[in-house]
């Protein structure tokens, strides 16, 4: 004769959110379009600045917006109600690692544009500081959230200007990279992310989003979400090693460096004045430094204290310069 003991009942692993590993898997071919376009910048087949600035600078913080907030949200997901200390490690270890290759890898290749401190770097310590957010409520977690958003546009601190430190993303200067991502703002999105997975799984909405069974279209994006890691290292290197290939074929016409000063200056000046002022204004600075035989320190991107505060001082001068040629040009 056996006595049965009760037990606990043992709760049932949380079910995959499918919806999630289809958004993930629409970021990460959105981010593939963004990075051919790059690099079809990169050999010259396209204008200089092209994915600098306007729509393309919006498509890119998109990417990397959805791309955090899903980290917030899978954050809370595998550990809000309790930290499975193994498997966070595990991927911790995975991300870390994959982020100090892409470091010494850029870092060989494009030296004056290595990635320091990227999205995969941002990942990594994200998660980290995130495990601290898991038991805040959701309000505390949002507001926590904006603040980070807001802190760049507000606190700026030239003792920050050190290299070392590029990577909090509050210093006075914008660090060369081809892909910075830095604590401020970007840990907002994070915790964007891990307060909206809260407020989720308190309405409902959480379990209502693991009963959809989506049909056989999203399988190709099922299969990339919960690859992402994996994809994420091996696409960039496949395109713009199909970029190169071709470039040895066709390559392109590559414009001189006061011609692609002008293009950029155009594109970056008209993002908010009008064409006119912005072709003026671009011609007044590169004449500038042209006679100063300053432009290579610009494209080799000086970031001295004393050659920023020139630019700057040389930025008013044309553009006062360029406000009373138009006013002038207005009253004739």
């Amino acid at each position: 004769m056996s006595i049965q003991t009760p037990t606990a009942p043992v709760p049932e692993p949380s079910k995959r959110i499918v919806a999630i590993d289809i958004l993930r898997g629409f970021a990460l071919i959105a981010m593939a379009s963004y990075h051919f376009t790059w690099d079809l910048e990169f050999f010259g087949y396209t204008d200089p600045g092209l994915t600098a600035f306007g729509w393309w600078k919006i498509y890119a913080r998109c990417i990397a917006s959805t791309f955090l907030f899903l980290v917030g949200v899978s954050l809370y997901l595998a550990h809000g109600r309790q930290i499975r200390w193994n498997g966070f490690w595990k991927r911790f270890a995975m991300i870390a690692g994959a982020a100090v290759a892409i470091s010494v890898i850029t870092r060989i290749a494009t030296p004056d544009g290595f990635i320091f401190f990227g999205i995969l770097h941002e990942i990594a310590l994200a998660s980290l500081l995130g495990l601290a957010f898991l038991r805040l409520p959701a309000l505390l977690t949002l507001v926590v959230a904006a603040l980070v958003i807001a802190a760049p546009v507000y606190l700026r601190f030239e003792a920050l200007d050190h290299p070392w430190l590029w990577w909090i993303g509050l210093s006075a200067i914008n660090p060369r990279s081809n892909d910075y991502v830095p604590l401020f703002p970007w840990f907002g999105a994070v915790l964007l992310g891990l307060g909206a997975a809260k407020l989720a799984s308190a309405s409902g909405i959480r379990a209502r989003l693991a009963s959809l069974v989506p049909g056989r279209w999203a399988n190709p994006l099922v299969f990339i979400g919960r690859h992402s890691l994996a994809f994420y290292l091996i696409h960039q290197p496949l395109l713009i090693g199909c970029v190169w290939l071709f470039s040895q074929v066709m390559p392109a016409q590559i414009d001189p460096p006061r011609v692609n000063f002008l293009k950029t200056c155009q594109r970056s000046c008209e993002q908010m004045r009008n064409a006119t002022f912005c072709s003026s204004y671009c011609g007044c600075m590169l004449e500038t430094l042209e006679g100063e035989a300053s432009l290579d320190r610009l494209y080799n991107n000086d970031q001295t204290a004393d050659f920023r505060a020139h630019l700057s001082d040389l930025a008013a001068t044309c553009t006062a310069k360029t406000d009373d040629k138009m006013t002038e040009g207005g009253t004739q």
